[in-house]
């Protein structure tokens, strides 16, 4: 919980019994229980949460029963349930304009103010009278009849405006009848042990439906917006919405609550408060018979710090959105709020909300990456700080954050590998103030692909092959050598040699593991195929072995001699090699095929046909 009010009394003891309140900008109407309408002007002092009082205008004789009362600043008018009728009087004179002549014998109305597209406001009014609804619509300074009246199944006792619906609490159920020209009714459910409905109009729209200590929030077509209620702590009298807030006036005091998140946030001890009213945005009245107290909003920056400590990320962001502030400070907030909202989700373990967060913002992926262990070279990964101290990860509980981690930074991976040839600058956000990020998109690209490496090598080998393979692999090769070694997977780690033109390397692996047991690679043949796709791609590829043609020709004599002849004329015929002894071996294989070739032939023939065939070859 945190403060979002302050009470400030501003009339104590009044001597007359409050029965209704309505305000706007800087006045306070109060009708009391003898008929007596009294006009205030609340002016607040400069830097101070105190307030100027003056009782401008009291009109003793304005009726002798002041049952509700509701103000239309826009059009100077004070609509008003007089004695079971519905009156206009002006705004600032109490003179009355006209009297709604049909709605004698009413005992409720609901008004809705709707502004069109040109800016114009248009006011609409239901009446119920006994068992009936009737509906107007000012023009003219005066209500006319919008459309015939509904019947209703009993008296209604609470009512709001609800789009083009009306919302109807009766004793012992909820209605909504739709503004459809037929006037469909629907049923909706029960009010509940406790016999008072209650109906408030929200600002969205909607409108909030009590049922005993629940409160629930439909839409015109009488369907719940919300996956939960809001619990309150006792019944609600009356509920007035100031976002992202409802302040319910409970019996004994006021209970502030949001509905997303749905959070308590303050509890209000006030004497037997009954009325809520407001002026508009965070002016907000409470009364109770004798006395009226205003809640005073404690400022969003306030608030906005307490939340953070209190790690209410939500309702810190709809706060921040809410803040007088430049765009570009604004932005600046939220997006720090972001950062924390989602680094709490990872520290509740909550590791796909939290990258479905991280991956909405701008935030240095690397500083992402630093939340798990191991990922990032220990020396960057020393200058990253964080607001807490990060969860220890091991076992299925790291697998499932490792997977998390994979759909974000493949997210990433893609979005970057687009704008690789991109010439604006690149920047990205800290997590932290004050933390490095980085300024190179070649960079960070490495660093993800060598994390996704790391990740697959803890969650899906499988994977591991196809992204060594991917021709924009950006892999570090030093530290995708050191994990492939580590986690003794020779294969994944020639692809990685063979993709980034480290062939003799790769050469040395196949040789080293050709003669252990337990290897996949033990024996001849993936040495073979190696050399043989090195051979489709020589032009390319070979040129690595210039200043290593000694050793390259050792090891092909050592244990693939059929592959000597064909390099050694590759380099000599094809890149004029002129080094003496590159022929003479040459020459000297030559002669050892021929050799062979003389004896497979001479070994084929019948007896005694050897000396002839010999002398006729010399």
């Amino acid at each position: 919980m945190h403060d979002a009010y302050e009470p400030v009394p501003i009339l104590e003891k009044l001597p007359l019994q409050i029965d209704c309140l309505a305000a706007w900008d800087d006045w306070l109407l109060v009708g009391t229980k003898p008929g007596h309408l009294l006009l205030y002007r609340i002016k607040k002092d400069a830097g101070t949460n105190r307030f100027e009082v003056t009782l401008e205008k009291s009109n003793k004789n304005f009726s002798k029963k002041i049952q509700q009362l509701f103000v239309v600043s826009q059009y100077k008018i004070l609509v008003s349930l007089l004695e079971n009728n519905i009156h206009v009087h002006d705004l600032l004179t109490f003179q009355q304009i006209t009297v709604v002549s049909k709605a004698r014998g009413a005992t409720l109305f609901a008004c809705d103010l709707q502004q069109s597209s040109s800016g114009e406001a248009k006011l609409r009014m239901c009446v119920a009278v006994k068992r009936k609804i009737q509906l107007y619509y000012w023009k003219d300074r005066d209500f006319h009849e919008l459309q015939g009246d509904f019947a209703a199944p009993d008296i209604p006792k609470s009512m709001a405006w609800c789009e083009n619906s009306i919302c109807v609490g009766f004793k012992r159920d909820y209605y909504l009848i739709r503004m459809d020209g037929r006037g469909t009714v629907k049923e909706l459910f029960p009010t509940g042990k406790q016999l008072e409905p209650l109906v408030a109009p929200l600002a969205d729209g909607k409108v909030a439906v009590g049922q005993d200590d629940l409160t629930v929030v439909l839409n015109e077509e009488g369907v719940c917006t919300q996956k939960c209620a809001l619990n309150w702590t006792d019944i609600p009298v009356a509920m007035e919405h100031q976002p992202p807030y409802i302040i319910a006036v409970l019996p004994r005091y006021v209970e502030i609550r949001t509905l997303e998140p749905r959070l308590l946030v303050q509890s209000v001890e006030l004497q037997r408060p009954r009325f809520i009213t407001s002026a508009g945005s965070n002016v907000v009245y409470v009364a109770s018979n004798h006395f009226v107290w205003r809640l005073v909003p404690i400022s969003i920056a306030s608030q906005i710090r307490q939340l953070l400590q209190d790690k209410q990320f939500e309702l810190a962001l709809q706060l921040a959105k809410m803040k007088d502030d430049s765009d570009a400070d604004k932005r600046q907030q939220i997006h720090h709020i972001q950062n924390l909202f989602a680094f709490n989700l990872y520290c509740q373990k909550r590791f796909d909300d939290s990258m479905q967060v991280f991956a909405k913002l701008g935030t240095d992926p690397t500083h992402v990456i630093g939340l798990y262990p191991d990922l990032l070279p220990s020396d960057y990964r020393k200058q990253l700080h964080y607001p807490n101290p990060l969860p220890t990860l091991s076992g299925a509980e790291l697998e499932k954050a490792h997977l998390a981690l994979i759909d974000y930074l493949t997210q990433k991976r893609s979005h970057l590998v687009k704008q690789l040839n991109d010439s604006d600058p690149f920047t990205t956000s800290p997590l932290m103030e004050g933390t490095p990020t980085i300024k190179s998109r070649k960079k960070l690209l490495q660093i993800i692909d060598t994390t996704l490496l790391k990740c697959y090598l803890h969650t899906n080998v499988a994977l591991v092959s196809p992204l060594l393979r991917l021709e924009n692999n950006h892999c570090h090769i030093e530290e995708s050598e050191y994990v492939l070694k580590k986690a003794h997977k020779y294969s994944e780690l020639i692809i990685l040699y063979e993709k980034k033109g480290l062939h003799q390397k790769a050469l040395q692996v196949l040789l080293d593991q050709s003669t252990k047991a337990n290897s996949p690679l033990k024996g001849h043949e993936r040495t073979v195929q190696y050399l043989q796709r090195l051979g489709e791609m020589t032009t390319l590829n070979l040129v690595v072995f210039i200043c290593t043609l000694d050793k390259v020709l050792n090891f092909l004599k050592d244990g693939f001699k059929e592959l000597a002849i064909p390099y050694l004329e590759h380099i000599i015929y094809m890149w004029d090699e002129t080094r003496p002894e590159f022929h003479n071996v040459l020459i000297q294989l030559y002669l050892e095929k021929v050799q062979g070739l003389m004896k497979v032939y001479l070994n084929s023939l019948p007896e005694g046909q050897t000396r002839t065939a010999l002398s006729e070859l010399l």
